[in-house]
């Protein structure tokens, strides 16, 4: 009997192309429900997703014959590892399709907040021409602190070789990784020393909530702060009290603790979010590039190439 995958997300067709080649009969199925999938997906070897749905206990328990998650994306949070990990089921993801798009995403988002283009885009559109109050920094000789050198980290200084900035990298799991673009600090010296902080770290129970109050108050210098990884890594309260005391000088997050409306209008902070002209948002779209669709899967499609024998 053939084996079976399970598509339930919006993926390239690279990564269906790949597997029909090595002898999976695929289903590509991207308008599917969660319900229809849980009444589906005990017939299936594997399950491809992105973003729809969580891959959690429900799902595992209705798929009996389960191998393996293809998850198109970096990030693993949205499945429950602990579970895959009891049954044996392997995980694969892409980090390596869409790092690009991320790291220059970071850069965009750096150079807007600290040459202040929104306000002055905005400004200009409502007939108002302030050359003084839209000054701006430059990159040139600042230090840019990196918490988390994995495939995204390591991307975003790679962007950053250019500007003739300093890059201090912290990773808590990972030593000796000083390279060209980068050098291995403590994160002492990331508090006393970064006038750029940008965070590029999976969500755990280690990390959610990581970032608040008490982790700005160690930073000596005022910073300008990127979240470009998760959301919920990050107390937005705390960011929204440091752009007021100005130990933030400003805030560029493509992720948010809540995401979506209408629960995003939901949150208290919200509308002291959105009315802060020292923000910069953008809707969880700083790996999700035209280019980095295709190489998701393509990435996607050589890992389950590799693990195929293991089935």
């Amino acid at each position: 009997m053939s084996k079976k995958i399970l598509i339930v997300d919006d993926l390239h067709p690279a990564f269906k192309e790949q597997a029909i080649k090595i002898g999976y009969l695929v289903d590509d199925e991207p308008l599917i429900t969660r319900k229809e999938t849980l009444e589906r997906i005990k017939d299936y070897d594997g399950i491809a997703v992105r973003t729809k749905f969580r891959i959690d206990a429900e799902i595992f328990a209705a798929a009996p014959n389960l191998k393996f998650v293809a998850r198109a994306g970096a990030g693993l949070d949205n499945i429950d590892d602990k579970i895959a990990f009891e049954r044996n089921i392997q995980l694969i993801n892409a980090p390596e399709g869409n790092c690009d798009a991320v790291g220059e995403h970071a850069v965009g988002l750096l150079l807007s907040l600290m040459n202040t283009f929104r306000n002055a885009d905005i400004q200009i559109r409502n007939g108002v021409w302030d050359r003084e109050g839209n000054r701006g920094y430059e990159l040139k000789g600042k230090k840019v602190g990196i918490i988390g050198y994995g495939f995204m980290g390591q991307s975003f200084a790679k962007k950053l070789e250019g500007f003739e900035v300093d890059v201090l990298a912290y990773d808590k799991y990972k030593t000796g990784f000083s390279d060209a673009f980068a050098r291995e600090v403590s994160m002492e010296e990331i508090v006393k020393q970064c006038d750029v902080l940008s965070l590029h770290i999976p969500l755990t129970s280690e990390t959610k909530q990581m970032v608040d109050d008490e982790y700005f108050f160690h930073f000596k210098k005022p910073i300008f702060f990127i979240n470009t990884a998760r959301g919920e890594i990050v107390n937005t309260k705390a960011v929204l009290n440091n752009l007021e005391s100005g130990k933030i000088l400003g805030a560029g997050l493509d992720v948010l603790e809540t995401e979506k409306f209408p629960a995003l209008s939901e949150q208290s902070w919200y509308n002291q979010l959105k009315e802060n002209n020292k923000v910069l948002l953008t809707p969880h779209v700083g790996g999700w590039t035209f280019d980095s669709y295709r190489k998701i899967s393509e990435v996607l499609a050589e890992k389950l190439t590799a693990i195929e024998s293991n089935f």
